[in-house]
């Protein structure tokens, strides 16, 4: 089994910027994609931001220009680089490793509000 661990969210004024981080318990192999989804109140889980399989990135059109996806494979961690957030960015943020057999793993999901 393994654990993601996100950390980072938290309160911040539009304009400005929070990281998120995510770490696995361990390493882990035939893994898909990885990255980070979020869901506000009353709407659907979206994809924000991913490492596809082909080793390129993926990001929601609301958010190219203003967050970033990177990793650290020594520390089993994947962050997201938020910048210049918007009041429409509030969600729960959650990490996400999809693996080759169609298995996902989820974090705990980690608030971020931004208060305009």
């Amino acid at each position: 089994q393994v654990e993601l661990v996100e950390s980072g969210g938290g309160l911040v004024q539009a304009g400005g910027s929070l990281r998120l981080s995510c770490a696995a318990s361990r390493s882990i192999f035939n893994i898909n994609a990885r990255g980070w989804y979020r869901q506000a109140p009353g709407k659907q889980r979206e994809l924000v931001a991913a490492f596809t399989s082909g080793g390129g990135t993926n990001y929601v059109d609301s958010v190219k220009g203003r967050f970033t996806i990177s990793r650290d494979n020594a520390k089993k961690t994947v962050y997201l680089q938020m910048n210049s957030l918007k009041s429409e960015d509030t969600a729960v943020y959650y990490c996400n490793y999809r693996m080759a057999s169609g298995y996902n793993y989820w974090g705990q999901g980690t608030q971020v509000t931004v208060s305009s």
